[in-house]
């Protein structure tokens, strides 16, 4: 149980970046290439590795391939941002 309440934080960053982009799309109406291409590589890179944060942090979904989708959209917002994430997540376990 205090193991899944440490996973909030991963998943609440997760949530974060997911309604960034989401408003980036939808909301402003400014539509940017790079980040949609970011993305996409971000999730294509989780999935054929099969890089999945939430599993790391022993969570695990009904919905196949969801977790590889949330963790490529957080590989997507960049390197800092990354390390930022995992050095919480050492910090917590």
């Amino acid at each position: 149980m205090e193991n899944k309440i440490a996973s909030i934080m991963p998943l609440t960053i997760i949530i974060e970046a997911t309604i960034t982009y989401i408003n980036q799309f939808f909301v402003s109406g400014e539509f940017c290439w790079e980040m949609l291409l970011s993305i996409v590589l971000g999730i294509l890179i989780s999935i054929a590795y099969e890089i999945d944060i939430p599993k790391y942090l022993n969570l695990h979904s009904r919905i196949p391939y969801l977790s590889n989708i949330l963790t490529g959209i957080l590989i997507s917002r960049g390197s800092n941002y990354i390390y930022d994430l995992m050095t919480k997540i050492i910090q917590i376990n």
